[in-house]
Formats: structure tokens, C-alpha cells, sequence
């Protein structure tokens, strides 16, 4: 194209909107979610409990019971909620948390959204695009803290489009460290993305490249919000454009999609409902929801007024709702807090409202890993501002102490569990089994290779419970794992790396 201007205006294929229309007419109807929500208030007690136990089979709600459990104000159906969602997390996920590490890759974008500090008109903003080199150099420091899953992410401009994106992805996976201790090498085993919509063409593009995950935060679901945020002028001001992301990475190929929300937009029981009704129409039309869904709630953006000002600024109260009734209302997929949160809501999201993934010692500025620099010392390079600045060990160690086994496992991915098939053993239970199994093993390479002394002695004490508790499961003496499972951990034990079930 010749110009940024020619490129912006052949983004949208109206054609792969059209296609998933429903009479003219998206998913999103908004006089039915507020309907939904005003209908449902005061709840009878009997009602929420039967709706607790529908989640606690592992059903995903509809929309109207929802809305029932959003306006739920009584203390003890509050409490009742918060453990169900608690035990649905740990039905399906057990006592794992999955840890990863966030790269940005680019800072370009041709939007103007106004509570974002990439936002085209912010000229404090110094610009930059990493090379390959420089991806190879920030991917290294990165793997070098342990990490072993990355989620990159990128804005939306031409130099950032689709094959920048595919060869980034390539360059990740072919970066390899040698570990602390010489025990062979660790490498990022899993590269989700994080990106602006694309067209189905481009979306295969990064499935051949061997993308993990692809992400498309809607930011808000409410229409008339969504355009006071993103000018029409803009790729991103097209709300539909960004609606089916998700149908077209899954069209594509892209088995595993995430869904979310940016909370303190709009109204957060509107933007929840939002997201249920997402995922009730990913299931009408490929027969699966989103393999994640997340809750990011907006942080003070430089050069962005609105990001400290919005009229829906979302409370810590109001957040441990938010968990909680996605938990309930989307049983099967893993939640994500990340380091926008500060450091006593994210552990408490974590251990007490269901959240299964998070990241840690991440930073945000364009090439900020390898120069090891704070968001303090690059504000011009940050999309917003963090609340955990905590290095990787630091969080795994308090989370060990409360009883949480880290997990780096990417098994499933390479075994073929995606898509539909992890849908279903996770519905069934039978998915969290083998990653259980998998987060022992990764969490015995991490603590050989990276834990300081601290983390590891109360690493030791964690793990020796949970093969203590492997052994005495029914399911792995069944399905007859268990010499497998004690043959992988003693060869990992002994200096082999990336050994899975």
C-alpha cells in the first residue's frame, strides 16, 4: 500500500462480518441485556443456589441467570457465590496457577482510542518497532526469569500486521537458554497473541506460525460507549470489525481464542453480560467458548485523562464480583488477572475467587526486558501503567506459601488437547488431571533451575503434597499413569528438561 492511510482504509472485509450476522443483527442486544439485568434484581435464595449448582457441573450460564448473579447484594448468597466459584475453579483447575510473561513487540497503531497511551495522537509516545535481533534479546531475558509462556503483543499499523507478526512468533520459539545450573536449555514452549483483529487470510497466516492463543479484547460491549472511545475514522471504531475477531480466528483454524473486557469503560454487570453472551455465540457457532477470558481493569495511561477519570471506574469490591460471576457463568475457562492489579487484590483474586492464570516480573516498554528497565524509567514506551512490578520468583514464592502449585505446562497444546477436545475433558474434569501432572513437572524444572534459596524450600515442601496426593488419586492408578508420570519427574530431577504427559 502507499500509504498508512491506503492500508487503514483495506483492513475491514465487510463480507466476514456479514457472515456471522443473524438477520442483520449481531449477538450484542443491548435492550435485552438491561432487561435481563433490571428483571432479575432481588433474587430469591433458592434461585442462586440452583444456578451455584449449574456451575458446579460445569454448564455455562445463560445470560438470564447472569444477570441473576450479578445482582446478588445478600451477604451470605455473596459468600455462597464466592466459594462455589472457588470450588468450580479447583474442580477444573485444581490448585494450579499458570504463569506467563507479556512482550510488546510495537508501539505503532493507527487507532486514537482515549484511554490508551499507543493511541496514534499522543505524540509523547517515542515509536518504535523491535527487530528480530532485539525480539531475540528481549525473548532471551525473559526465558532467563523462567518463563516458559509468553503472550506478544502488538498494535495495529502496517509494520506490525500480519506477517511482522507470524515472523515474530517463529523468532520466540527458536530462542534457547541455557538454565542457571547447565541443566540443559529452557526456551518459551508457547506463544499466545495478542493483536488487532484481522481477516480469516491473515489469521492462517498465524496458525501456520504456530500461535498459541489469539486475544481480541471488545474493551467495551455497549455500542454508544464503544464509539465515544474509538472515532468512527478509525479501524478500530468499527465495532463489528472487532465483535467477530474471534469467529474468524476460529474459522481460520485458531482452535483456541480469548475473549475480554476492559472494565471501567462502561458499566461492569453490562460488560460481564457482554462477555457471557460472546461466549454463548462462539458455542452456537463452533460448538466451543473462549479458552480464557479476561477482566483487565484500566490503569492510568500516559497522556490519557480518561484513563483517571472514567465515570465507571471499577472498585477492588466491585472486581472480586466481576471474578467471581464470570467463574460461575463460564465454568470451563481459565480467568486472567494480570500485573495491573496490585499485589494483595491479584493474590486475593487468585486464591480465594478463581483466577487460574497470571503474569509476573513483566514490563511494558518497547525493549524494557533486555536494558532490565522499571515503567518509571520508560513512561514513553508504555501503553499504561502496572500495580506489580514483582519479579517472577518473588510471586511464585508467596503463592507456593498459600499453597498454589505454579504450572508453566503447555502439554496439552502439543498433545492435541485444544480446541473442542480440551472443552470437553475439561467439562468432565479429566483435563485438569494431566495438568496437574504437568505442573509437577514444570514446577520441579523451575525450582532446579531458577527458585531462589526461599522459594525453593518452600517449593520442596509443595511438591513433596502434591506427589503425595498424585499417588493416592484413583484416577492416575486407573489410567495407569503413574509410572510414566514418577519416571518423567526422576529423569527431570536428574537434568532433563521439558518432559510431558
Amino acid at each position: 500500500m502507499s500509504s498508512v492511510k491506503d492500508w487503514t482504509a483495506s483492513v475491514i472485509k465487510q463480507a466476514e462480518i456479514d457472515k456471522y450476522l443473524d438477520g442483520g443483527k449481531d449477538f450484542i442486544d443491548e435492550e435485552q441485556i438491561f432487561a435481563d439485568i433490571e428483571k432479575h434484581k432481588n433474587p430469591d435464595k433458592q434461585q442462586v443456589r440452583d444456578i451455584l449448582q449449574k456451575s458446579l457441573d460445569i454448564k455455562i450460564l445463560t445470560p438470564a441467570e447472569t444477570a441473576t448473579l450479578l445482582n446478588v447484594e445478600d451477604p451470605e448468597l455473596l459468600h455462597e457465590m464466592q466459594e462455589a466459584a472457588l470450588e468450580v475453579k479447583k474442580k477444573v483447575y485444581d490448585n494450579r496457577i499458570v504463569f506467563f510473561a507479556p512482550l510488546y513487540l510495537s508501539n505503532l497503531c493507527v487507532n486514537s482510542c482515549k484511554y490508551c497511551g499507543f493511541r496514534a495522537e499522543n505524540k509523547d509516545e517515542v515509536r518504535h518497532v523491535l527487530t528480530m535481533d532485539e525480539v531475540r534479546d528481549e525473548v532471551a531475558a525473559v526465558i532467563d526469569e523462567g518463563h516458559k509462556r509468553m503472550i506478544a503483543v502488538y498494535g495495529e499499523h502496517p509494520k506490525n500486521g500480519a506477517d511482522y507478526i507470524a515472523e515474530s512468533i517463529s523468532t520466540i520459539y527458536s530462542v534457547k537458554r541455557t538454565t542457571p545450573t547447565g541443566n540443559g536449555f529452557n526456551n518459551i514452549r508457547r506463544v499466545n497473541v495478542n493483536a488487532a483483529p484481522m481477516e480469516i487470510a491473515d489469521m492462517k497466516k498465524l496458525w501456520r506460525a504456530g500461535i498459541g492463543t489469539f486475544q481480541v479484547f471488545q474493551e467495551t460491549y455497549h455500542r454508544g460507549r464503544y464509539a465515544e472511545l474509538h472515532p468512527a475514522n478509525t479501524v478500530k471504531g468499527n465495532y463489528r470489525w472487532r465483535l467477530y475477531a474471534m469467529h474468524r480466528a476460529m474459522e481460520a483454524g485458531v482452535d483456541d481464542v480469548a475473549i475480554g473486557a476492559l472494565f471501567g469503560l462502561y458499566d461492569w454487570k453490562f460488560d460481564v453480560m457482554g462477555l457471557v453472551h460472546h461466549a454463548w455465540d462462539l458455542e452456537k457457532h463452533f460448538g466451543i467458548g473462549p479458552h480464557t477470558v479476561s477482566f483487565p481493569r484500566m490503569q492510568p495511561a500516559p497522556g490519557s485523562f480518561l484513563s483517571e477519570h472514567s465515570p465507571y471506574i471499577v472498585s477492588d469490591e466491585a472486581m472480586k464480583r466481576v471474578v467471581s460471576v464470570l467463574r460461575l457463568a463460564i465454568p470451563y475457562s481459565g480467568l486472567i488477572v494480570t500485573a495491573r492489579e496490585n499485589p494483595v487484590l491479584k493474590r486475593d483474586l487468585i486464591n480465594h475467587y478463581g483466577c487460574t492464570q497470571t503474569d509476573a516480573s513483566s514490563k511494558l516498554g518497547i525493549g524494557a526486558y533486555a536494558k532490565k528497565l522499571k515503567q518509571e524509567e520508560n513512561p514513553d514506551k508504555v501503553q499504561f501503567m502496572l500495580g506489580d512490578q514483582r519479579s517472577l520468583d518473588e510471586v511464585i514464592c508467596e503463592l507456593a506459601n498459600d499453597g498454589m502449585i505454579t504450572s508453566f505446562c503447555t502439554a496439552g497444546y502439543r498433545c492435541g488437547r485444544t480446541g473442542d477436545k480440551i472443552m470437553n475433558l475439561l467439562e468432565k474434569g479429566v483435563e485438569g488431571k494431566f495438568c496437574k501432572l504437568n505442573a509437577v513437572l514444570t514446577f520441579r524444572e523451575y525450582l532446579n533451575d531458577y527458585a531462589s534459596p526461599e522459594t525453593r524450600e518452600i517449593g520442596e515442601k509443595l511438591i513433596a503434597r502434591e506427589l503425595q496426593e498424585i499417588e493416592n488419586m484413583p484416577f492416575f492408578t486407573d489410567k495407569k499413569l503413574l509410572p510414566t508420570f514418577r519416571s518423567y519427574y526422576d529423569r527431570i530431577a536428574r537434568g532433563e528438561r521439558d518432559l510431558y504427559m
